[in-house]
């Protein structure tokens, strides 16, 4: 029986998940295999890659072929250097660092929060805020310009005195001749 080392496919459509797998040549991609020896998920950073040296060894000994793909991975691991007698049997084989804990994160979290009350949170409504700090600081209203109130009281007091100086005149007249604008046109 003819066996091979190949990729066999798991996982969702765009996150391709693989396991390493001994199987006889003549079945399928994800057809029944043999065993189990290890495992490649590409979506990640660095890509997880997971190969028991020790079956991988015994399977490429008993003369199973590995696929283009799994033999670039047991290069990174450094199997298929150990397996053929070359130098390299280290691996060039990159590992993520480890994440810390949950529990780290979150009794840093709440350690921030009890610090640090943040605004808004403990503080009363925006709206009523607002009021307080107007009682405390009042608005002064600033009085309008002396020369606007005098343009603006001239103009009634120069249209009630023209009748009075005109008398025979009739009413569309003298409301022309009291107004500037009206005069102009």
């Amino acid at each position: 029986m003819a066996t091979k080392i190949r990729l066999m496919r798991m996982g969702k459509i765009r996150t391709p998940y693989f396991r390493i797998v001994v199987t006889d040549s003549r079945k399928a991609r994800n057809g029944l295999s043999i065993e189990e020896i290890g495992r490649y998920a590409p979506g990640q950073e660095p890509s997880l890659i997971e190969v028991n040296s020790d079956r991988a060894l015994y399977w490429l000994g008993t003369g199973a072929l590995p696929t283009p793909a799994v033999e670039a991975i047991l290069k990174v691991t450094g199997d298929w250097q150990k397996h053929k007698g070359l130098p390299g049997t280290e691996g060039t084989l990159r590992v993520a660092a480890p994440k810390p804990p949950k529990s780290v994160a979150y009794e840093a979290a709440v350690k921030q929060a009890m610090d640090e009350p943040k605004e808004g949170a403990t503080t009363l409504k925006k709206k009523a805020q607002e009021k307080l700090a107007a009682k405390a600081n009042p608005v002064v209203e600033e009085t309008p310009a002396p020369a606007a109130e005098s343009v603006v009281e001239e103009a009634p007091v120069a249209a009630e005195e023209t009748p009075a100086v005109v008398e025979d005149a009739p009413a569309a007249e003298v409301v022309a001749e009291a107004t500037p604008e009206a005069a102009a046109e």
